[in-house]
């Protein structure tokens, strides 16, 4: 859900939004993050069939931090290590949840 779907649902339902319960747009983040979700999205992945997604491919990293004038390195940095190993953990429990139904049939 995003935040005009949330808008749209609460004036549907004739309900005040909640700014708690509001999803985020990618505008609403700080410019930094906004940044590495970008650089993020644009750097390769490296994934081996039987093992699955094992990281973003980090080469051609310098040159996409100057192509979007990063000057928060380290703020960024964090984020982009952030959104990998979020993306590592979420490949590694796909992969599990598959060798497990395999072995169950």
């Amino acid at each position: 859900m995003n935040k005009d779907r949330y808008l749209t649902l609460c004036d549907q339902m004739g309900q005040e939004p909640v700014e708690e319960k509001c999803p985020p747009d990618f505008e609403d983040f700080p410019l930094v993050l906004q940044q590495a979700i970008e650089v993020f999205n644009r750097l390769g992945d490296r994934v081996i069939a039987d093992i699955g997604y094992l990281g973003k491919d980090y080469t051609s990293l310098d040159l996409h931090m100057q192509v979007v004038g990063v000057t928060d390195k380290e703020t960024f940095l964090e984020a982009l290590v952030r959104l990998d190993a979020s993306m590592i953990k979420r490949s590694a429990d796909q992969m599990k949840k598959a060798r497990d139904k395999i072995k169950t049939k």
